[in-house]
């Protein structure tokens, strides 16, 4: 199995910053895709951010040119720089794998989410 466990979120004005962190642990070596997923209140979770163990990376388009996805792989982390903060990035922020177990089937983890607020 895999465990994912997220830090880094809080409350800050618009215009700031803040880096939300993933840490992954278990099965870490099956891992390839990892994405950082939000929901704001009464809405449906979005997909923001994933990047692949390659390093290919994918943006939501309302996030592109403000948010920056980046992994380490040794460390079995993922991380994610989100700069310029709108209120509308309010949410609470969940990262998310698949990961293929022993018996071949692909498994889905996520993480307990962590929360951003941001104030006007």
């Amino acid at each position: 199995q895999v465990q994912l466990v997220e830090s880094g979120g809080g409350s800050v004005q618009a215009g700031g910053s803040l880096t939300l962190s993933c840490a992954a642990s278990g099965s870490t070596s099956s891992i390839n895709a990892m994405s950082w997923y939000r929901q704001a209140p009464g809405k449906q979770r979005e997909l923001v951010a994933t990047v692949t163990d390659g390093g290919y990376k994918h943006y939501v388009d309302s996030v592109k040119g403000r948010f920056t996805v980046t992994r380490d792989n040794a460390k079995n982390a993922m991380f994610l720089q989100l700069n310029g903060l709108k209120p509308e990035d309010t949410g609470t922020y969940y990262c998310n794998t698949y990961y293929s177990s022993p018996d071949g089937r692909l498994n889905e983890a996520w993480g307990q989410g962590t929360l951003v607020t941001v104030s006007s």
